[in-house]
């Protein structure tokens, strides 16, 4: 940008930065400002009575608004926890003659948004206010920026940074301007920390697998591509990072998990992203069964970690347990009346069709079977909700059914018309394994993209024999929408891809 693309307030704030440097004073400075309390602490902590130890505390922020009245200025710093109110006294700021510090560096050159460093005393205003008497005054940065900052006039709010194109890539002011996104956040933190205490806890171990994979695997999906220039091959963004944990398995460890980056090459709506966060868990000499009740317990807890109930406020989701129990099949008998698993295809396309489904070509009964499920069952289950027994066109990793072999020792659990987790029994006999690959395959031919290349090394690591093995994996993305009540996953994401921004 050019100084004639600036704005007038920009103009302003670049003669400020001008001015402090005039003055001496380095609006960026290099040594640390070292910070003794934050806001939350002294709001909660200080009591008139022991005023005595608070008289040498170091806070630091950012200046949020700035009142001057005369010989004396308040102002609301902005830290880490919270707003504190700042006093300064130009007698106390500047007991020599030298006023600069406060006549000019704060009542002229400190802007809404500057960064600033605060020693002082603590005390309580005749108003009740616990706030910091500044004695001495720093430069941390300055803002050269204008921030958006809104306006309360008789309790309403006016110009709120709410726009949510600007609030995603701008997500830098966001955090600052609203509280509650900020709060999202700390919550997605107690979401994952909780979730990797349960499993560390249960003997699970936490372990890392390869981000760019030479086959991709572990899920029906588009990958994005790209290319090693020293081995001069394509490498591929994981799917997702399934068949690297079974490998692990087939290596000795028992209990493997691991919280994943994957990444699809597909559309985007406010359920999904193209970058994503996954828990993929394994455990050997378990099944879908037992899986079941270990995922219903864990989600439990972290519900409660996050919101201090099972219960997530504001809505009719509840994660006590038990949850309700669905075949896939049954499910949709139960809410379209129709016998999905003998009806004919022509049966299918036409209940798909009357669902709203639109095919460009002769969908397979899998596709069609997923597109029944996604529009008929999906969007009235709202409380957490295990779907199983999915039939095998549908999971070429999960292992048959000793009593049925055209279904799976599957499950889903679907929460609030999304699918938040899904697990199998793990199918380990590599040479069904291949038939399915092969499967894969034929269907890769007859136009279907979004199907699973043939690994050839997680065959070999099959053939060395993998122990009976219950896999899971959860969108630790929708589960956060969920608990924070969150509209879109791009709520719950930092830095939410969209399309560039034009800086011209």
């Amino acid at each position: 940008m050019n100084e004639r693309e600036w704005t007038g307030e920009e103009v302003v704030r670049r003669a400020e930065l001008q001015r402090l440097r005039e003055l001496g004073i380095d609006p960026y400075p290099a040594r640390e400002f070292p910070v003794t309390h934050h806001a939350a602490d002294i709001l909660r902590d200080f009591k008139p009575e022991n005023a005595d130890q608070w008289t040498n505390v170091a806070v630091a922020g950012r200046v949020m608004n700035r009142r001057t009245q005369g010989k004396a200025g308040f102002m609301d710093l902005l830290d880490e926890s919270g707003r504190i109110q700042i006093y300064l006294k130009r007698d106390i700021l500047c007991p020599g003659p030298d006023e600069t510090l406060y006549k000019e560096v704060f009542e002229k050159l400190t802007a809404i948004g500057d960064v600033v460093g605060i020693r002082g005393r603590v005390f309580v205003t005749k108003t009740g206010h616990v706030t910091v008497e500044a004695r001495d005054y720093v430069f941390l940065a300055k803002s050269l920026r204008p921030w958006p900052v809104p306006r309360e006039k008789d309790g309403v709010v006016y110009d709120k940074f709410s726009d949510p194109e600007l609030r995603h890539r701008m997500r830098y002011v966001d955090l600052v301007l609203n509280p509650e996104v900020k709060e999202r956040f700390l919550k997605r933190g107690a979401l994952v920390r909780t979730m990797r205490e349960f499993m560390l806890s249960h003997g699970c171990h936490e372990v890392e697998t390869p981000i760019l994979q030479p086959v991709y695997g572990g899920a029906l999906a588009k990958p994005f591509v790209t290319h090693h220039n020293a081995l001069d091959m394509p490498l591929y963004l994981r799917i997702a990072n399934e068949l690297y944990l079974k490998r692990l398995i087939v290596g000795g460890f028992e209990r493997v998990f691991e919280f994943a980056k994957d990444f699809r090459n597909e559309g985007m709506s406010r359920f999904h992203n193209p970058e994503f966060t996954q828990m993929e868990f394994y455990a050997a000499y378990k099944d879908y069964l037992w899986m079941m009740n270990f995922v219903e317990e864990m989600l439990e807890r972290v519900a409660v970690a996050v919101n201090g109930t099972p219960e997530v406020p504001d809505t009719p989701i509840s994660f006590a347990r038990p949850w309700k129990r669905f075949t896939f099949f049954g499910a949709i008998l139960e809410y379209t009346a129709v016998d999905a698993q003998t009806a004919s295809d022509d049966e299918l396309i036409e209940l798909a069709q009357r669902l709203g489904a639109r095919f460009d070509r002769r969908p397979d009964r899998a596709q069609l079977w997923d597109e029944i499920f996604s529009s008929a069952v999906e969007p009235r289950l709202v409380n957490p909700t295990i779907i199983m027994d999915y039939p095998v066109e549908m999971s070429p990793l999960a292992k048959r059914k000793p009593e049925n072999p055209a279904l799976t020792e599957r499950f889903e659990v679907v929460c609030n018309g999304k699918e938040i987790c899904n697990a199998y029994s793990e199918l380990n006999d590599p040479i069904d394994q291949r038939a399915r690959f092969a499967e894969q395959a034929a269907a890769r031919s007859a136009g279907n993209d979004e199907t699973m290349p043939l690994d050839e090394d997680f065959l070999r690591a099959l053939e060395f024999g993998m122990p009976p093995t219950a896999g899971l994996g959860v969108g630790i993305d929708r589960l956060a929408m969920i608990l924070t009540r969150a509209n879109s996953i791009q709520e719950v994401l930092f830095f939410p891809h969209m399309r560039p921004e034009n800086f011209s």
